[in-house]
Protein backbone atom coordinates (compact mmCIF):
# COMPACT_ATOMS: atom_id res chain seq x y z
CA UNK A 1 0.00 0.00 0.00
CA UNK A 2 2.78 2.73 0.73
CA UNK A 3 4.50 1.44 -2.18
CA UNK A 4 1.34 2.34 -4.22
CA UNK A 5 1.04 5.89 -2.59
CA UNK A 6 4.77 6.83 -3.23
CA UNK A 7 4.24 6.04 -7.06
CA UNK A 8 1.05 7.79 -7.09
CA UNK A 9 2.61 10.96 -4.88
CA UNK A 10 5.95 11.34 -5.35
CA UNK A 11 8.15 13.09 -2.55
CA UNK A 12 8.17 16.53 -3.01
CA UNK A 13 12.00 17.92 -4.11
CA UNK A 14 13.46 20.22 -1.80
CA UNK A 15 16.52 20.43 -3.54
CA UNK A 16 18.06 24.01 -3.57
CA UNK A 17 16.52 25.68 -0.98
CA UNK A 18 19.25 25.68 1.48
CA UNK A 19 21.28 26.45 -1.87
CA UNK A 20 19.23 30.15 -1.26
CA UNK A 21 19.80 30.06 2.50
CA UNK A 22 23.17 29.65 2.25
CA UNK A 23 23.74 32.41 -0.53
CA UNK A 24 21.68 35.28 1.32
CA UNK A 25 22.87 34.51 5.00
CA UNK A 26 26.91 34.09 4.25
CA UNK A 27 27.67 37.12 3.17
CA UNK A 28 25.52 39.38 6.00
CA UNK A 29 27.74 36.67 8.63
CA UNK A 30 30.53 37.24 6.69
CA UNK A 31 29.86 41.14 6.78
CA UNK A 32 28.77 40.98 10.64
CA UNK A 33 32.38 39.07 11.39
CA UNK A 34 34.08 41.64 8.73
CA UNK A 35 32.51 44.80 11.62
CA UNK A 36 33.48 43.19 14.52
CA UNK A 37 37.27 42.15 13.19
CA UNK A 38 37.66 45.88 11.62
CA UNK A 39 36.34 47.68 14.01
CA UNK A 40 38.25 46.29 17.11
CA UNK A 41 41.11 46.96 14.79
CA UNK A 42 39.72 50.79 14.45
CA UNK A 43 39.61 50.73 18.06
CA UNK A 44 42.78 49.78 18.61
CA UNK A 45 44.67 51.62 16.17
CA UNK A 46 43.20 54.85 17.98
CA UNK A 47 44.14 53.95 20.93
CA UNK A 48 47.48 53.58 19.54
CA UNK A 49 47.48 56.75 18.21
CA UNK A 50 46.53 58.23 21.66
CA UNK A 51 49.00 56.09 23.34
CA UNK A 52 52.20 57.38 20.58
CA UNK A 53 50.54 60.54 21.19
CA UNK A 54 51.11 61.21 24.98
CA UNK A 55 54.32 59.47 24.86
CA UNK A 56 55.59 62.20 22.52
CA UNK A 57 54.02 64.88 24.91
CA UNK A 58 56.07 63.31 27.51
CA UNK A 59 59.49 63.12 25.43
CA UNK A 60 58.95 66.81 24.27
CA UNK A 61 57.98 67.78 27.83
CA UNK A 62 61.09 66.67 28.99
CA UNK A 63 62.87 69.00 26.95
CA UNK A 64 63.21 71.81 29.33
CA UNK A 65 65.63 74.89 30.07
CA UNK A 66 67.55 73.54 31.73
CA UNK A 67 69.76 76.63 33.48
CA UNK A 68 66.84 78.38 33.85
CA UNK A 69 65.19 75.23 36.01
CA UNK A 70 68.57 74.37 38.07
CA UNK A 71 69.13 78.20 38.83
CA UNK A 72 65.74 77.44 40.59
CA UNK A 73 64.21 79.88 38.21
CA UNK A 74 60.77 78.57 36.72
CA UNK A 75 60.28 75.56 34.30
CA UNK A 76 60.07 76.25 30.73
CA UNK A 77 59.64 73.82 27.84
CA UNK A 78 62.75 74.60 25.28
CA UNK A 79 60.74 74.87 22.07
CA UNK A 80 64.04 73.32 19.75
CA UNK A 81 64.79 71.09 21.85
CA UNK A 82 61.09 69.93 22.53
CA UNK A 83 60.22 69.94 18.75
CA UNK A 84 63.75 67.82 18.36
CA UNK A 85 62.37 65.04 21.11
CA UNK A 86 58.85 64.35 19.61
CA UNK A 87 60.27 64.26 16.23
CA UNK A 88 63.01 61.56 17.19
CA UNK A 89 60.07 59.89 19.08
CA UNK A 90 57.69 60.05 16.06
CA UNK A 91 60.63 58.92 13.26
CA UNK A 92 61.59 55.32 15.52
CA UNK A 93 57.91 54.85 14.53
CA UNK A 94 56.99 53.30 11.28
CA UNK A 95 53.36 54.63 9.78
CA UNK A 96 53.06 57.36 12.30
CA UNK A 97 53.21 60.60 11.56
CA UNK A 98 52.96 63.55 14.07
CA UNK A 99 53.11 67.30 14.79
CA UNK A 100 53.54 69.47 17.95
CA UNK A 101 52.74 72.71 19.11
CA UNK A 102 54.68 74.62 21.83
CA UNK A 103 51.06 76.38 23.36
CA UNK A 104 53.04 78.04 26.24
CA UNK A 105 56.84 78.20 27.92
CA UNK A 106 54.93 75.29 30.04
CA UNK A 107 52.45 72.94 27.87
CA UNK A 108 52.97 71.32 24.38
CA UNK A 109 50.65 69.64 22.57
CA UNK A 110 51.11 66.75 20.24
CA UNK A 111 48.91 65.45 17.32
CA UNK A 112 49.80 61.87 16.14
CA UNK A 113 48.09 60.33 12.46
CA UNK A 114 48.28 56.43 12.15
CA UNK A 115 47.00 54.32 9.53
CA UNK A 116 44.59 50.98 9.77
CA UNK A 117 44.31 48.87 7.08
CA UNK A 118 41.32 46.70 7.37
CA UNK A 119 41.65 42.82 7.07
CA UNK A 120 37.98 41.46 6.23
CA UNK A 121 36.21 44.58 5.68
CA UNK A 122 38.76 45.62 2.94
CA UNK A 123 37.78 42.28 1.00
CA UNK A 124 34.31 42.16 1.03
CA UNK A 125 33.13 45.60 0.71
CA UNK A 126 35.94 47.05 -1.00
CA UNK A 127 37.06 49.64 1.93
CA UNK A 128 40.41 51.58 2.00
CA UNK A 129 42.86 52.16 4.65
CA UNK A 130 41.33 54.52 7.74
CA UNK A 131 43.41 57.35 9.41
CA UNK A 132 42.87 57.71 13.19
CA UNK A 133 44.26 60.41 15.19
CA UNK A 134 45.71 60.69 18.54
CA UNK A 135 46.20 63.89 20.70
CA UNK A 136 47.63 64.68 23.92
CA UNK A 137 48.90 67.86 26.00
CA UNK A 138 51.98 67.81 28.09
CA UNK A 139 52.32 70.56 30.92
CA UNK A 140 55.30 71.19 33.39
CA UNK A 141 54.47 70.97 36.55
CA UNK A 142 56.74 73.64 38.81
CA UNK A 143 57.68 71.93 42.38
Amino acid sequence: MMRLIRLIHPLRRDDGRITVWFAILVPAFLSLVGLIVDGGGKVRALQRADNIAAEAARAGGQAIRGALAIDGGAKEIDPTLAVAAVQAYLGALEGVTGTVTIDSAQTLSVTVTVTYDPILLDVFAGGGTATVTGRATATLIAQ
